[in-house]
């Protein structure tokens, strides 16, 4: 039968996703993977959301908020390794999970280093740090040393005296350049040249260096802990 005239027709446009704080932060994590943190804000958030941006504040108070939701979110992916033999062995496997994480959403380091205070995954996340060390029979004094030596290092990044490049630069226009700096400061040249690559200043692997830099402090802690 036809339709009666003026009747309205059936809606054929499914229904909207609802507009929730995980949907929001989410999306934020989306959004800083994609284009960087710099890039995120409430109106591109509320652009990549297809709302309006007022609706955002009924899920965050600010862009602060959405920071430490969405750093949250990004911590809570760590997985907490625990078929590891040992106190040793399960904290470097954790925090080189921690390091992975990271890496997947690099942004999220400069946001860690910006924070004055603990979010709840941040303290969940070290809550099982500090209970693996006091289960290895690590003192609660000893416990807050470690975590002042490992720093940043217990999420899985340093910061290093020099970051190297993303796109390190032509071999040979760095193989010059480190023949001039041996000339002036003939120390720093030996060094430059000698960890070159192919002639001229490659860069290093970050994730050897850390992994170095992790494995020396984690000797130290075992030797105090058994020492203590």
């Amino acid at each position: 039968m036809p339709r009666a005239t003026g009747t309205p027709s059936p809606r054929t446009t499914p229904d909207r996703i609802p507009l929730s704080r995980e949907r929001v932060l989410r999306t934020a994590v989306v959004l800083a993977d994609r284009a960087g943190v710099g890039a995120l804000g409430m109106r591109s958030l509320a652009r990549e959301l297809a709302v309006d941006t007022m609706s955002l504040y009924h899920h965050v108070r600010d862009k602060e908020d959405l920071l430490d939701g969405a750093l949250d979110l990004v911590i809570d992916e760590i997985v907490l390794v625990g078929d590891r033999p040992g106190w040793r062995p399960t904290l470097r496997a954790t925090i080189l999970e921690a390091r992975a994480t990271l890496k997947r959403h690099p942004w999220a380091k400069g946001v860690i280093v910006t924070r004055t205070s603990g979010t709840p995954a941040f303290l969940r996340y070290m809550d099982s740090i500090v209970g693996l060390l006091r289960d290895a029979g690590f003192s609660l004094d000893l416990v807050h040393h470690t975590i002042h030596v490992m720093g940043s290092r217990l999420l899985g990044f340093s910061q290093d005296l020099f970051d190297d490049p993303d796109h390190p630069p032509d071999p040979r226009v760095a193989a010059i350049g480190a023949r001039q700096l041996a000339m002036t400061w003939p120390r720093v040249g030996e060094l430059a040249i000698a960890v070159s690559h192919e002639g001229g200043l490659g860069g290093c692997d970050v994730d050897v260096e850390f992994e170095i830099a992790l494995d020396v402090i984690l000797d130290g802690l075992e030797r105090m802990r058994a020492a203590d």
